[in-house]
């Protein structure tokens, strides 16, 4: 959007480094009217109920969706979010993602391409530890989440950590959490998550400049992930 002369631009910014980005901008501030954008005082509900919530869930208390949908409903009520601003804050384009998504797992499940991905898999690493099954399902979730959103890559990839998991009659937990951490990890690409594509013009960044962050990232993320699985979720 280009802005003209004459328009009015609302940034947050922290209050110390707001003089230096009205002058890197070239704008002129429009006098403080002592108008608040957030309600600091509301932060530590906020942020109550959505610990709680999710200590709950993990306590088997309730289940999670559930949980977090009470969250919602408290936000509201407490008036953390308006109701009137309520849609707004809905992810629509991950909800569209998900309804497209969702059908494209289960056809893959239904026409045998997952056990046919997960029977490959499993064939190039016949006889091999059980890390270096784990650690090749990562790899292959990180690559897929370096181009698709991780929400949808988890839909692809975590039946196929499934399947892989009884061609070894093993439990899938392992499998499963190794898909959650990887398909957490698109930090290769610009487009592999939206805040990397958020920064990609602000940042002044080239394509190559994630691989040399990223792929580091990813080391680091597989190296310290199998350990840890493998010593909660023994094969």
């Amino acid at each position: 959007t280009e802005l003209q002369v004459g328009d009015i631009l609302l940034l947050l910014v922290p209050r110390d480094t707001a003089s230096h980005v009205v002058e890197w901008l070239g704008v002129l501030p429009l006098a403080d009217r002592g108008l608040a954008v957030t309600e600091n005082h509301k932060v530590w509900l906020a942020i109550s109920l959505f610990g709680g919530a999710v200590t709950a869930a993990s306590f088997g208390l309730i289940y999670l969706p559930v949980a977090l949908g009470l969250v919602v409903i408290a936000y509201v009520l407490a008036r953390i979010v308006p109701l009137s601003e309520l849609y707004t804050h809905i992810e629509w384009p991950v909800v569209v993602l998900l309804g497209s998504m969702i059908p494209l797992g289960a056809a893959l499940e239904s026409s045998g391409g997952t056990e046919l991905i997960a029977g490959a898999l499993v064939g190039l690493t016949q006889g091999l530890p059980a890390w270096v099954v784990l650690t090749v399902l990562m790899l292959v979730t990180m690559t897929l989440s370096d181009v698709l959103n991780n929400t949808a890559t988890t839909i692809v990839a975590a039946p196929v950590g499934i399947q892989m998991a009884a061609s070894l009659g093993v439990s899938p937990d392992p499998f499963l959490m190794a898909v959650a951490v990887a398909a957490s990890s698109a930090f290769l690409t610009p487009i592999g998550h939206k805040n990397n594509t958020l920064i990609l013009g602000p940042g002044g960044y080239s394509f190559g400049d994630y691989w040399r962050m990223g792929l580091p990232l990813e080391i680091i993320v597989v190296a310290v992930s199998i350990p840890a699985i493998l010593v909660f979720w023994p094969l």
